[in-house]
C-alpha cells in the first residue's frame, strides 16, 4: 500500500532500451552531448557511431566518457577481427537515431550508400530510425534534399523536424536541429504510441482536386498534399488506422496507411463518404477545388470554339456535409485565406460543426504551397484560436493530433 503523500513516479518508456546514436559532420553535433546525457538519465543504453565529419566538431572521448561505449569509428578497425560486426551490432538496437542528420547522409540513406561504419549500419539494421535534420535554410528546402526526406518518410523514417532560428550561417530560417528534449520526447512517444490513437480509425484528406474541362485541361490549384500527407503519417506513428483520400500529388505514399487515389471533388466525396461513418475523426485537409465546368467537353476544344466564358458551378461542399451528418466523429477543417483570416475560419466552424478548424493564409512568408513549413491558426469549438508562429508541417500535424486527443476521449469514451 502506496503511504499518503508519496508520489509514484512511472518508469520511462525508454527505460531499458538501446539506441544507436549516429553523429555526423554538422555544427549542431554539439548537442549530441547533451543529448547522450537525457538518454542516459532515462536508463538507455546508448551506442554512438560518429562519421569522419563529425569527429571534426566533437571528440569520440566525450561521446565514450558520456555514453560509457566505445565510439563505433571504422567499419573494418585494425584492431577487431569480427568481420560481420555491423551486423551483430544493428540487430542489437531497438532505435536508431542520426542527429544531426546533414544533407550528406540523408542523400546517402536514400541511395543506400553504405561507404562507413555509420551508413552500413544504416542499412543493416530493421530498427526504426529517427533522423533530425540540422543544415542552412537554402540546402534544407533545396529541392534534392525534400525529396529524399519524402522518399524516405516513405520508408518509414521518422523525422524530427528543424526548428526555425538563427543558425551558425547567420541567417535566420529552418534548419535549426531539434533541441535534445524534444528528440527524447518524440522517442518517449514512439515507444508508447499504441496509448494515443491504438484502435481508432482516423480519415484524412490531402491535395488538390482537378475538374476537368476537356480531356486535356482542367481547374484546379497549387496545393501540394504534404499537409494532410504528414497528417496522415503522425496518425498512423501513433497507432491508428488511417485511410488517406489524395487527389493528385507527387507524394510517394505514406507507409501503412490506406490510400486512396482520386481526382475530382465529386470522387472525394464518394470516398470520403464510404469510410465517414467508422471514423473516430476525420480530418479534411484537403483544397478541393471550389467550381467545376457545368458542361465538361469529351474532345479537346480549340481555341476557336471558345466564343466567351465558360459556364462554371460550384463543387460540392464536403465538408459541410459531414458537418451535418456527424454523430460521434471528431471534425477537423481547414481554411485558406488571404484576408480576416480568424473571423472567417470561425464564421466555417460555426456554420460547417466542426470540432476544430486550422486556418492560414498563402501569402505570409512561409505558409505558401510546395513548402515544408506553416503558419496557422487553430480555432477549437469554444471559438479560442492558438497560434502556431513558424513551424513544419510535420510539427504541426502532431499539433492538430494531440488539440483533437481529448474531443476523441470524450467523444467515444476513450481512455
Amino acid at each position: 500500500m502506496r503511504e499518503a503523500g508519496t508520489i509514484e513516479v512511472p518508469a520511462s518508456p525508454l527505460s531499458g532500451k538501446k539506441i544507436l546514436l549516429g553523429i555526423t559532420g554538422g555544427i549542431a553535433a554539439y548537442k549530441a552531448a547533451y543529448l547522450v546525457r537525457i538518454l542516459k538519465g532515462e536508463g538507455v543504453d546508448v551506442w554512438v557511431c560518429m562519421t569522419k565529419a563529425g569527429r571534426k566538431f566533437i571528440t569520440p572521448l566525450t561521446m565514450e566518457t558520456l555514453s560509457e561505449r566505445e565510439v563505433l569509428l571504422e567499419t573494418f578497425p585494425e584492431d577487431r577481427t569480427v568481420g560481420t560486426r555491423h551486423i551483430t551490432i544493428a540487430e542489437w538496437a531497438d532505435a536508431f537515431v542520426i542527429a544531426p542528420a546533414t544533407a550528406n547522409i540523408l542523400a546517402k540513406m536514400r541511395a543506400g550508400i553504405a561507404d562507413d561504419m555509420l551508413t552500413t549500419l544504416l542499412i543493416s539494421t530493421e530498427a526504426p530510425i529517427f533522423a533530425a535534420p540540422a543544415m542552412n535554410t537554402r540546402m534544407y528546402n533545396h529541392p534534392a534534399t525534400q525529396e529524399n526526406m519524402q522518399a524516405l518518410r516513405a520508408r518509414s523514417v521518422h523525422f524530427i523536424d528543424p526548428g526555425v532560428g538563427d543558425l551558425a550561417c547567420r541567417t535566420v530560417g529552418v534548419g535549426r536541429m531539434a533541441e535534445p528534449d524534444e528528440i527524447v520526447a518524440t522517442l518517449r512517444r514512439f515507444f508508447r504510441r499504441s496509448t494515443d490513437l491504438n484502435n481508432r480509425k482516423v480519415l484524412v484528406t490531402a491535395g488538390p482536386t482537378r475538374e476537368p474541362l476537356d480531356p486535356v485541361r482542367f481547374l484546379s490549384n497549387r496545393s501540394s498534399g504534404r499537409m494532410g500527407y504528414r497528417i496522415a503519417e503522425a496518425a498512423h506513428a501513433r497507432g491508428a488506422q488511417v485511410v488517406l483520400v489524395s487527389g493528385p500529388t507527387a507524394l510517394p505514399d505514406p507507409a501503412g496507411v490506406e490510400v486512396i487515389r482520386v481526382e475530382t471533388a465529386a470522387e472525394m466525396q464518394t470516398a470520403v463518404e464510404s469510410h465517414f461513418d467508422n471514423a473516430d475523426a476525420v480530418i479534411m485537409a484537403a483544397a478541393v477545388a471550389d467550381f467545376r465546368p457545368v458542361h465538361p467537353s469529351d474532345q479537346k476544344i480549340k481555341k476557336s470554339d471558345v466564343g466567351g466564358a465558360i459556364d462554371i458551378e460550384p463543387t460540392p461542399d464536403i465538408l459541410s456535409s459531414l458537418g451535418k451528418s456527424k454523430k460521434d466523429q471528431v471534425l477537423v477543417g481547414f481554411s485558406l485565406e488571404t484576408g480576416n483570416l480568424t473571423e472567417e475560419a470561425t464564421r466555417k466552424l460555426r456554420e460547417k460543426n466542426l470540432d476544430l478548424i486550422v486556418a492560414n493564409d498563402p501569402t505570409v512568408p512561409g505558409a505558401g504551397f510546395d513548402v515544408d513549413t506553416n503558419v496557422a491558426v487553430l480555432i477549437d469549438r469554444d471559438e479560442q484560436a492558438t497560434h502556431t508562429g513558424l513551424v513544419t508541417k510535420s510539427r504541426l500535424a502532431e499539433t492538430i493530433i494531440d488539440r483533437i486527443l481529448p474531443l476523441l476521449r470524450s467523444a467515444k469514451g476513450g481512455t
